[in-house]
């Protein structure tokens, strides 16, 4: 009897630790949840008095508009909602004075303001800001599609364009997943888990920080802390961007689109073993989607999923080689 308790209470102890070293998903999350929610309440306490600015409108019927919005409240989807339903529903993206703004993002001081969509003559900055959100999408989906039991480690994600045939999210999973072979049913099952996001159409809410703020955040992982001090030193203003998408929070190095709803075709094509690296072994996974104003025949997307298969590689931080058409 007495060898038995002192097994169990052994087996307590080392379970604690084990707890206390790996805290669980749910609890990372409400971590990182609650620093982002009191860095958010901090920055909007920074405007305690209403000050109006004025937002001139740009774009097509929208020359001449001229709106009076809240100083560091009002967003370009406040904007948006003064105009119609189809700029509302449409839009996906913002330039404040010639610069890429989230939708979502406060507006600090009287501006232009141009309302982008998919459809737009050159839609770019669209194309590219989606593709990253799906990116982002992808990441949120494999950081829970796993058992709590299995640690899972979000890498850099590899920024690659519209032309390289699929998006690209980076991952290190548990060393006991190593000899895995993901099946057809395994891919089916991350769509599966993008595809309910999307149905619920969650905002991509961004939030600008100090690195000291952004470290605490993914004070949990040091691979995040690694790539948040390198896109600090990268930045001018030495400032991070986080995302956050329903609970989870995410570092990005460009920005996002509104929210998931503007997915319609998403798709998981592929996971692809790369090297062992810092953090273990480097998987590559890649998708396919398209945005809800843009869809595919299915044979078209037949062909495009095909593409999309295949291991996009990346040489370096601006070198890109997209899968052979063959």
């Amino acid at each position: 009897m007495a060898t038995r308790a002192l097994g169990q209470l052994l087996q307590c102890r080392f379970a604690s630790t084990v707890a206390a070293v790996h805290p669980s998903a749910a609890e990372v999350h409400s971590q990182r949840n609650a620093v982002f929610s009191r860095e958010q309440a901090r920055q909007r306490a920074l405007y305690p008095r209403v000050e109006k600015i004025e937002v001139s409108m740009q774009g097509p019927g929208l020359d001449g508009v001229l709106l009076i919005m809240n100083r560091g409240m009002s967003t370009p989807l406040s904007c948006a909602k003064h105009l119609t339903e189809h700029h509302v529903t449409n839009s996906a993206l913002a330039l404040v004075d010639g610069e890429l703004w989230p939708l979502h993002q406060p507006l600090t001081h009287s501006c232009s303001l141009t309302l982008l969509s998919f459809k737009d003559s050159d839609p770019t900055p669209v194309n590219q800001a989606y593709w990253r959100s799906c990116a982002a999408l992808l990441g949120q989906v494999l950081e829970t599609a796993f058992k709590d039991n299995f640690t899972v480690e979000l890498l850099n994600t590899p920024e690659v364009p519209v032309i390289s045939g699929a998006f690209c999210s980076d991952v290190a999973l548990d060393p006991q997943l190593d000899s895995w072979t993901p099946s057809e049913e395994s891919l089916r099952s991350l769509t599966r888990g993008a595809q309910q996001l999307i149905h619920q159409d969650l905002v991509w809410e961004p939030l600008e920080v100090a690195p000291s703020v952004a470290l605490e955040v993914f004070s949990h992982s040091r691979c995040k802390q690694e790539e948040v001090e390198q896109k600090a030193a990268q930045n001018p203003k030495g400032t991070v961007t986080l995302y956050r998408c329903g609970e989870h929070v995410l570092l990005s190095g460009g920005p996002l689109v509104a929210r998931t709803g503007l997915c319609s075709q998403y798709e998981v094509t592929a996971i692809h073993s790369l090297e062992q690296g810092p953090w273990g072994l480097r998987r590559r996974v890649q998708g396919l989607s398209l945005p809800l104003q843009l869809q595919a025949h299915h044979t078209v997307w037949r062909k495009l999923r095909q593409r999309a298969e295949k291991l996009v590689e990346v040489q370096g931080p601006e070198e890109v080689t997209p899968p052979s058409q063959q």
